[in-house]
């Protein structure tokens, strides 16, 4: 007659049933609020996800427009000064005055001038100018210099376009020949 000792945290056999219907009943409805809530956030998920999506469409969209249209009020620019091109030639045509029509010319391309350095547009100083491979690119050597490479002349002007060069200018540069006479002017030893 053995009889086990309760501890304290047991329950007697006869009240466990109870307590775990009502301990069951009571997981139940706080399961089926989480499921409720993890629905709630699941659609609210669902509709940033939506969002962003016409999000990203919408971005994309604005940025194709501004590549094709970026360039509009530039181009519409450039349409005043093609227009004067187009008076200038037919002017030319119809008049012995050659003058007049240099004369036009010339203001047309100060205005083309004027339009490009206003979108950041500036021309590479060259002439007497030292010598830089970021800016300048050698097409020929020329004798004449006192030592410091400083450009001659400039074959075609070089431009920069809010500080980035987007073209280099082509320059003869002059240099001070070797005195060196183990050297000859093919730059071969002699012995």
């Amino acid at each position: 007659m053995l009889r086990k000792k309760m501890q304290k945290n047991e329950i007697p056999l006869g009240e466990t049933a109870a307590v775990n219907v009502d301990e069951v009943e009571s997981l139940k409805e706080e399961l089926e609020k989480e499921r409720k809530t993890s629905k709630e956030h699941l659609n609210k998920l669902k509709y940033l996800q939506a969002d962003f999506e016409n999000y990203k469409k919408r971005v994309t969209r604005e940025i194709g427009d501004a590549i094709t249209f970026g360039n509009q009020k530039l181009i519409t620019e450039f349409l005043t000064v093609l227009d004067e091109l187009e008076y200038a030639i037919n002017a030319g045509k119809n008049s012995s005055n050659k003058d007049a029509l240099l004369h036009g010319v010339e203001i047309t391309l100060k205005k083309l001038i004027g339009l490009l350095e206003k979108e950041g547009l500036s021309k590479i100083e060259t002439l007497g100018k030292a010598f830089n491979p970021l800016t300048h690119e050698v097409v020929q050597r020329v004798s004449g210099s006192d030592g410091e490479e400083l450009i001659v002349e400039e074959i075609r002007a070089g431009f920069t376009l809010k500080g980035k060069v987007i073209r280099p200018s082509l320059v003869k540069i002059g240099y001070q020949p070797s005195t060196d006479s183990s050297f000859s002017n093919k730059g071969e030893k002699n012995e």
